[in-house]
Parts: C-alpha cells; sequence; structure tokens
C-alpha cells in the first residue's frame, strides 16, 4: 500500500478543538508534533518561507540520529516560537494538508502548542503589551500623552531603554499614534438607495479595526470616501473590540473568546440586517473569515458575520462585476510596487487589489506574492527583529526594482517594515485604498 503525495481535492481545515482537555495535553501535543515534525524533515518545501523550517531542520541535522527522533522535545518550542502564523505553509507549501491523510496543518498545530505554552506559563508583560490593542490605543491616544508617546517612540535614548527593559527592538520603526481616533471622527454617508447586485449587498457596515481607529485614521476615511463616491450607503459598526488576532498569535484563546463574544453579536445583527461588512485590516477580516468559524463552527451568528465579511477590494471587484463600480479615474499612479500580504493570500479570493489598481489608466502595477516577514508584533520584538528583516530582504529589493512611484501593502504594518527595508528611496508608501481614492481625484 502506498500513500499519493498531494491530493486532488481542495484543502480544508478542521475546527479547532480547544475546548477539550486532550487539546492541552503535553504527552499527545509533543507526539503530534514529532509527527508533523517527521513529515516536514522528509519534505523540507517550505524551508525558504521562514525561520520556523530551517530552525526545524538544523535541530534535526544537529541531532544524534540526524532525525526528529534525535531532537530533543524541550527543543520543539524553538520552532513554535519562530512561527508567526502567516499561514503560507499551508495555503502555498505543503502537499500533506488535509483531506490528505497525513492530515498536516503546521500553523494550527503551532497555535495549539502556544495555547499550551500561554495555558501553563502565561505571557511576558511585554508580550500582553503588544497584544492588548485596544488598551494600548485608548491610553497613547489620550490628548498630550499622544504627542508624547509618539516623541518617545523616534527618542533613541528611551528606545535604548524600551529594548533593555521589554524587549522592543530599538531600530524598529513604530507606527504613530493618531491625535484624533477614526471611530470619533468618521462620517459615514448612509443617505443613499441601497443598491443590491449580484455579487454584493448593497449598503455597507465599517468594523474600524484597532489599527484604523488608533494609528492610520486615514484609510478609513478613504474607505468611506470610495464608498460615498460610488453611492454605497455606509454605517459604522455601533461597538466594536479587537478582532482577536493579537490575542490569537499568542495563544491566548480565552481572551480571544471573550473578544468574539464582544463583537460578534453586534455584527451577526448587522448581517443578519443585509449589511456587508468591511474591514480594512486583511488580519481582522481573516480573523472573522477564518479563525473565528474554526474555534466556534457551531454558532450561528459566527457564521453569518463570516459570511457577511469583505475585505474593501474584494467588496470593490464584485461591485465592479456587478456593474456599480464608478471608473471615473482622474488621476494616474504611476508604477506601483503591491505587496499582497499573507493574511489576505490566505483568504484565497484572488488579487482583488490587484485587479482594481491595474483598472486605473497609466498605472503599472509590480505584484509582489511573498512574505514580508511582520507579522502583526513578531517582528517588533527584540529577539526576532532581525530575523524579521532577513524574511524580508527578498520582498524589499522586488518592491525597490521597479524604482516605484508608490509602494503598498493592504497591510499598513507590513507597508511601513517594507519601506524600512528598503532603505532610502524616492517612494511614498501609501495604503491602496488611498491611492484609489487619489485616482478618484477625491
Amino acid at each position: 500500500m502506498t500513500t499519493r503525495e498531494g491530493s486532488l481535492e481542495a484543502p480544508t481545515r478542521h475546527p479547532l478543538d480547544w475546548k477539550s482537555a486532550d487539546f492541552y495535553d503535553q504527552a499527545r501535543l509533543d507526539k503530534e508534533l514529532e509527527r508533523v515534525f517527521d513529515i516536514c524533515h522528509g519534505c523540507r518545501r517550505c524551508v525558504n518561507l521562514c525561520i520556523a523550517f530551517p530552525t526545524l531542520f538544523d535541530l534535526v541535522d544537529g541531532s544524534k540520529t540526524m532525525e526528529v527522533d534525535g531532537v530533543a522535545k524541550q527543543d520543539y518550542g524553538k520552532v513554535v516560537d519562530q512561527c508567526y502564523l502567516c499561514d503560507m505553509c499551508y495555503m502555498t507549501k505543503c502537499p500533506y494538508v488535509p483531506p490528505h491523510a497525513w492530515n498536516v496543518d503546521f500553523p494550527h498545530l503551532m497555535l495549539r502548542a502556544k495555547a499550551v505554552k500561554f495555558r501553563k506559563k502565561g505571557a511576558k508583560f511585554r508580550d500582553k503589551l503588544l497584544s492588548s490593542t485596544d488598551a494600548m490605543g485608548r491610553l497613547a491616544t489620550i490628548p498630550v500623552v499622544v504627542q508624547f508617546v509618539n516623541a518617545a517612540n523616534k527618542s533613541g535614548l528611551v528606545r535604548g531603554v524600551m529594548e533593555n527593559t521589554l524587549g522592543i527592538h530599538k531600530n524598529r520603526v513604530l507606527p504613530e499614534y493618531a491625535s484624533t481616533k477614526f471611530r470619533g471622527s468618521a462620517r459615514a454617508d448612509a443617505s443613499f438607495a441601497v443598491r443590491n447586485g449580484k455579487n454584493t449587498p448593497g449598503k455597507v457596515a465599517v468594523f474600524s479595526t484597532c489599527y484604523v481607529n488608533y494609528n492610520e485614521p486615514g484609510i478609513g476615511h478613504d474607505l468611506l470616501k470610495l464608498l460615498a463616491h460610488n453611492a454605497v450607503p455606509a454605517t459604522l459598526v455601533e461597538k466594536e473590540a479587537c478582532c482577536g488576532m493579537p490575542k490569537l498569535e499568542l495563544g491566548d484563546l480565552e481572551a480571544v473568546a471573550r473578544n468574539k463574544d464582544a463583537n460578534i453579536p453586534v455584527l451577526a445583527r448587522l448581517a443578519r440586517e443585509g449589511y456587508a461588512i468591511l474591514t480594512a485590516v486583511p488580519s481582522c477580516t481573516l480573523m472573522f473569515k477564518q479563525e473565528l468559524p474554526l474555534m466556534f463552527p457551531a454558532d450561528p451568528d459566527v457564521k453569518a458575520v463570516a459570511d457577511a465579511m469583505f475585505d474593501p477590494f474584494e467588496y470593490l471587484v464584485l461591485r465592479h462585476k456587478d456593474g456599480l463600480l464608478k471608473t471615473d479615474f482622474k488621476r494616474p499612479l504611476g508604477k506601483v510596487s503591491y505587496h499582497v500580504p499573507c493574511h489576505l493570500r490566505v483568504q484565497n479570493m484572488g488579487q482583488k487589489t490587484r485587479e482594481l489598481l491595474e483598472m486605473i489608466p497609466d498605472t503599472r502595477v509590480t505584484t509582489i506574492e511573498r512574505c514580508a516577514g511582520h507579522d502583526g508584533t513578531w517582528g517588533v520584538k527584540s529577539e526576532y527583529f532581525e530575523n524579521s528583516m532577513k524574511i524580508g530582504r527578498p520582498v524589499f529589493r522586488q518592491m525597490a526594482e521597479p524604482g516605484p512611484d508608490y509602494v503598498s501593502s493592504d497591510c499598513a504594518i507590513a507597508g511601513r517594515h517594507i519601506l524600512q527595508g528598503m532603505g532610502e528611496t524616492s517612494a511614498r508608501k501609501q495604503h491602496p485604498l488611498t491611492l484609489v481614492r487619489i485616482a478618484y481625484g477625491l
């Protein structure tokens, strides 16, 4: 009997059995880690994706047996720590993902290992701080405090202290906090008539996300301008908390559940009222589309939200297919280097941002489809900063090669990371939503 390599069937994912005692059993986890690591060792296709796989293979190659059974179980955590759950191994490389009989879901195995570690040991103060995006945002955007925080984040002396005390790398360029939050200043226009399309609901609810609300509100304002220009009635989600992705990456699944309990009732009501729900951060969209449905597969409200959730460009391109998107672009953009974030690729909907940008006359889009290596908080941490820049090096080079007028990524944090990695450049960093707003002449 032989086991075929790869599957002809579409990849699928199993629900996370995160509430069971077996999920947190260390012996069972180690057994599954050994099984999957042995499959990865025999394949090695993912060696160039990130640092997790080279770490594993170095451990194997340096062991007495040169097999996984020669690796000490306590060293498995070294592999887990290097995984930031980008999902690219699952999506683009692994031939053994379910429904293949070997049932390899490396990212979700790493998530399980992170959850076991969190339950046993908790997390560092730094990691709890960085993953508490709502609390950090509310504190940092207090008037007067915001100016101090932004100045401190640019001070070499302060950053040195932050590295020594918190473990936040002194060379990482950090996003500024906004003096005016998006949710406090946004003016959504709901006055237009609802025009449902074959592929799209005719009204939109915007989930602002922590990043847009506290760091770059201009992205959210530009999204509202695009919706208004296309006569789509829009509203802001009445009440929202962090989507939960930062806590998921930490392995704090109970915190994810608490945020889910805050968000889902409000979003489910909007979904059942016929709204498309849009978020301008791919990780947040993915959280509602994929991760929460896998954590709560029997919750009908979670499913309703997942079905109503759209990436903004997914929605706009589908509106175009419905014949309901304006293409009256006034300004060319020239050369745009566009990076597709991992958590956008995982949504498996095609390159909708590129499609829309290429509709703009006299605009040449160079698309880079590779992980930039930042992740939400992983690339900020002192112990991972150098690896983050190493992973991103091919992306930095490819983004710079066309001599672009603009550098852009749907993930604003990745865009900042890429610009830092490129070094001196005349290119401007702009979010794709901002680029379309510029092209419309708004």
